[in-house]
């Protein structure tokens, strides 16, 4: 196993961020989350790349924060968690406003900043095998990876309450139930439905499903008329695009459209 601590692949147009610290259970500290960071901004900035799966190497997705890191610092823990956090942070950033989607496969149990990773995805398929937990309250700590932020938003404030203050671990049964995860799957079909979804997000409109993950995002902080002008200069920039040309003219030809050869 190469010491990256994040693996960087290329599948044609899909690109396969693993997190690679298995022995430490992908637990982050500096290293991977810079080397995360690089990782995301190269998939945002690679026009070639039109999907992004993320994962986990070993038995677990991700463990969350490297403790004995933390546990070293001593009195210089607030700096040494800050940078990591701040790091962390922008490497999260990067993956959720790529315009292009991201694909997480939950291999394994997810905890602390990794519950946040596991559940920054456009579509998140989790192993039968994989649960969760926010485990910051045990070690007296509080959320961050944006899970603050996004768990309500995914199930709700009182199930994102008792998430993060009880941290009681959620199995992936439940977490699909209240849309934690988009569906969980046999641990031995992971890898192949993971390949059927990046397969498919890669041959879409990728431009379109980019403009639609912005709008989704904007619309928590929106009012309806300001949402909706958002989605009219959207999709009025989309029906000028190679893809919408593309895909009408697939519609009409009754064929499937080829929106990675149109290009946006």
């Amino acid at each position: 196993m190469s010491a990256e601590p994040v693996l960087f692949e290329r599948d044609g147009a899909i690109a396969r961020l693993v997190l690679n610290r298995p022995d430490q259970g992908n637990a982050i500290d500096l290293g991977m989350a810079r080397t995360l960071f690089e990782a995301a901004v190269r998939c945002d900035t690679d026009g070639s790349i039109r999907c992004v799966v993320l994962t986990g190497a070993g038995r677990l997705f991700c463990a969350g924060g490297d403790v004995g890191v933390m546990a070293k610092a001593g009195d210089d823990a607030p700096a040494v968690v800050g940078e990591l956090a701040s790091t962390l942070h922008m490497a999260v950033a990067r993956l959720a406003r790529m315009r292009k989607p991201l694909l997480v496969l939950v291999n394994g149990p997810a905890a602390g900043a990794g519950l946040s990773l596991a559940i920054a995805g456009d579509v998140v398929i989790a192993g039968e095998s994989a649960h969760f937990t926010a485990a910051y309250g045990a070690i007296g700590l509080s959320p961050d990876g944006g899970m603050s932020w996004l768990l309500p938003r995914l199930v709700g404030l009182r199930k994102a309450q008792d998430i993060i203050l009880t941290n009681r671990r959620i199995k992936s049964d439940e977490a699909e139930r209240i849309g934690l995860v988009t569906r969980t799957v046999a641990d031995d079909a992971l890898a192949a439905e993971g390949e059927a979804a990046a397969g498919t997000l890669a041959a879409s409109a990728t431009a379109a499903l980019g403009a639609a993950r912005a709008l989704l995002t904007e619309a928590y902080t929106s009012g309806l008329e300001t949402q909706m002008e958002r989605e009219v200069r959207a999709i009025s920039n989309a029906a000028g695009s190679a893809e919408c040309k593309e895909g009408l003219a697939a519609l009409f030809a009754k064929r499937k459209p080829d929106f990675e050869g149109a290009g946006s």
